[in-house]
């Protein structure tokens, strides 16, 4: 197991908490959880063109553009 520090606001470390209480949980284990189902998630936006906002936008017109 690999031991690392995270930083998080206040009313996130509450919410989690929280959650973790209700779910009878550790923090580590409730944190653990989250993450394994995050990642284990369809992203909503695979295979949508454009749907990813970290990915450059399809190019359109002509391959060059510039005035000739």
């Amino acid at each position: 197991m690999i031991r690392f520090s995270l930083r998080i606001p206040a009313d996130l470390h509450e919410r989690v908490t929280a959650r973790a209480t209700a779910d009878r949980r550790s923090l580590n284990s409730e944190i653990l959880h989250l993450l394994e189902t995050a990642l284990a998630a369809p992203r909503a936006d695979a295979g949508s063109p454009g749907g990813d906002p970290a990915s450059p936008a399809p190019l359109h017109g002509k391959p060059d553009s510039s005035p000739t």
